[in-house]
């Protein structure tokens, strides 16, 4: 097992050399020593380079690296010390604007005129400000009551478009033998349906309470929250039999942390600041597919 950091820059177009520059420039201001490794590599449409250090960085210092990253249209992630690719296990991701491009509540509000006050909610706990999920997820589902429930179809039909590269990512993670997890605070209506699309293993969501062809504005059984998303990977791993550390973990809002943290590698998709600043790595360019560059 190695004892060194390992820091990837990931791209869709091929990595300046200037970007080599300014990162060991800014290395040497921390008095850190940063080495980089081979020459910088493609993957069908990514193009990545690696560099190595035997330093921890604060995360003011990765903060930092990111920034410079990012002033080169690349994005950033460190690699622990006891990440080993090849006994990876397990991938678990959220939903709602990480695996798709939408939240799908807001879209369920937006058809009876309430997205903005839906949407407010949402983002707030999205950004950590509402702490409390099952609290916030019953004020947001309360103000569906009445709406149809054809319009759970129309949203889907409609609106929901998987992200770039969420297919490739699970036909990849699935044809590697990855256990594949789809854990979400969103509804069962969507990731039953996109379990069926891409080929999820698993899928764990919230089901919202029809009567007579309506939503009634609550939800049945317990709330998938945070903490549950955690449960469920640690089920998954176990099932898999092997430790949190296995996984590959994907989400953007505060809710994904606990499932986040401790895990093999963590991905913050086109995340809230709070999630990315955590995060093993930021996508805010490069497609969820580039994550299986880390276990290749």
């Amino acid at each position: 097992m190695t004892s060194h950091l390992t820091l990837v820059a990931l791209a869709n177009t091929p990595i300046p050399q200037e970007l080599n520059s300014a990162l060991i420039e800014h290395a040497k201001v921390l008095g850190v020593k940063i080495t980089k490794l081979d020459k910088e590599t493609s993957h069908s449409k990514y193009f990545s380079a690696r560099w190595t250090t035997g330093h921890a960085l604060a995360p003011e210092a990765r903060v930092a690296m990111r920034d410079i990253a990012a002033a080169h249209n690349t994005d950033f992630a460190f690699l622990s010390p006891g990440f080993k690719p090849d006994a990876v296990k397990v991938l678990a991701m959220d939903m709602d604007s990480t695996l798709i491009n939408i939240e799908c509540i807001d879209e369920i509000a937006d058809f009876t005129g309430k997205k903005a006050a839906v949407s407010e909610i949402t983002e707030a706990t999205m950004r950590g400000e509402i702490k409390d999920f099952k609290e916030s997820l019953r004020r947001r589902v309360t103000l569906l009551e009445g709406v149809s429930a054809d319009v759970l179809d129309s949203v889907y039909r409609e609106r929901l478009r998987p992200n770039p590269g969420a297919a490739e990512l699970l036909s990849g993670a699935n044809a590697r033998g990855l256990y594949t997890l789809l854990v979400s605070g969103g509804f069962t209506f969507f990731t039953e349906k996109l379990q069926q699309e891409l080929g999820f293993k698993q899928t764990q969501a919230n089901t919202l309470e029809i009567i007579d062809g309506k939503l009634t504005g609550k939800v049945i059984g317990d709330i998938v929250d945070g903490a549950a998303k955690n449960a469920y990977l640690e089920q998954a791993c176990t099932l898999m039999n092997c430790k949190k550390g296995n996984s590959i973990t994907m989400g953007d809002g505060s809710n994904d942390l606990p499932m986040m943290h401790g895990s093999g590698i963590s991905v913050a998709y086109k995340a809230k600041p709070i999630v990315k600043e955590k995060a093993d790595a930021a996508f805010d360019r490069v497609g969820l597919d580039a994550a299986l560059l880390f276990i290749d």
